[in-house]
């Protein structure tokens, strides 16, 4: 059995300790300095107030000020993170852990080169590592439909864990492995991380379809309720995770798999960023829906900003063409306007003839 440390309390690192205890691995859940409350509630009685239920009996939770004690004898380590805090976590490890260690991440995003490559947040967090003085570190990616409550709940998920170094995704594979927690090990963690980053970007609209359609007017007297725009812009968004993937080089079959159509559709379910969208839907300006949301971290503004870097050296190296990322362009438009204009349904599927 092997030993895990999740570093970062938040709902969807928390959650996969309820496959690891039922492995019967060793589990230590390790707070970072903005989750001493949560660590607290642990610590006291089992209870992770983001999932709203104890955590497995097996798990140890460690404050902020215990990381030496935490991550000693460690065999691997989940990072719970999100995608702002992936340089503060490579230069925090570098300072505990004395050898290499393989890093798992949940966090969701990518970064842009000078020259518009998408850079992707394993490859951030590795070369962070580096920098900062620590061991040379494997980094590894998760994608895949798999909401925290849902897996701490055992609920049957499907997800796909991607190294560069097939021994090691396959190695962590066999670890996290259950009878409702179903991971497949891939070597493909570029495709893997540009689908479930894009699908937090391309949920936005989504959203705005559904605010739109929700507005006066947008139910028919027969008590329709408008789905088909909202299902329109998730296939022009599929179509769009496909063609950035392919374009920077990679095999394209995630967006349609997994980690793209699969983590979209259940993104597209609720949460933050279809949340965002929806307000903008019914009318509010970025601002106001911003407000709103105040306090709650939004990866698809994150996403879109990185996106809009990235376009031009993409665009002058003729990587990619505009006019086959209509529902880029209107997101980019729309952070940059503060509101949502209406849906370019007329630019949507260029490749459907009349």
């Amino acid at each position: 059995m092997a030993t895990a440390v999740i570093f970062g309390a938040g709902v969807m690192g928390s959650a996969t300790s309820f496959p690891l205890s039922d492995k019967g691995h060793s589990v230590r859940l390790v707070g970072t300095h903005l989750d001493g409350e949560i660590i607290g509630e642990v610590k006291a009685r089992g209870y992770h107030p983001g999932l709203k239920k104890n955590l497995p009996a097996e798990v140890k939770a460690f404050q902020w000020t215990e990381l030496d004690k935490a991550f000693h004898g460690a065999d691997f380590i989940l990072s719970g993170v999100n995608s702002h805090g992936v340089r503060w976590s490579a230069e925090t490890l570098a300072k505990v852990l004395h050898k290499p260690l393989p890093i798992i991440a949940v966090t969701k995003g990518l970064e842009a080169a000078e020259n518009g490559d998408l850079l992707a947040l394993t490859t951030v967090y590795e070369k962070a590592l580096a920098t900062a003085g620590g061991p040379g570190c494997s980094v590894s990616a998760i994608g895949g439909p798999c909401i925290a409550a849902e897996l701490a709940a055992r609920g049957h998920s499907c997800v796909v864990f991607a190294s560069e170094k097939g021994e090691i995704s396959r190695w962590l594979a066999d670890i996290f492995r259950t009878s409702y927690y179903h991971v497949w090990p891939s070597t493909e963690v570029y495709p893997l991380e540009i689908a479930a980053a894009l699908k937090n970007a391309y949920t936005l609209p989504v959203g705005i379809a559904r605010g739109q359609a929700d507005q006066p007017g947008g139910e028919d007297s027969s008590g329709a309720r408008m789905h088909n725009p909202a299902a329109a812009v998730f296939g022009q968004g599929v179509k769009e995770i496909k063609y950035l993937i392919r374009s920077c080089g990679f095999n394209d079959s995630f967006a349609s798999s997994l980690p793209g159509a699969g983590d979209y559709y259940v993104t597209c379910a609720g949460g933050r960023n279809l949340r965002l969208g929806t307000l903008l839907g019914s009318g509010k300006s970025m601002a106001e829906a911003q407000k709103e949301m105040e306090g709650v971290t939004i990866e698809s503004l994150s996403i879109i900003e990185t996106m809009e870097r990235a376009l031009p050296g993409l665009l002058e190296r003729q990587i990619v063409a505009m006019d086959r990322l209509p529902l880029l362009d209107y997101l980019i438009r729309t952070v940059r306007e503060g509101s949502a204009g209406p849906l370019p349904f007329e630019r949507f599927f260029p490749e459907i003839h009349f």
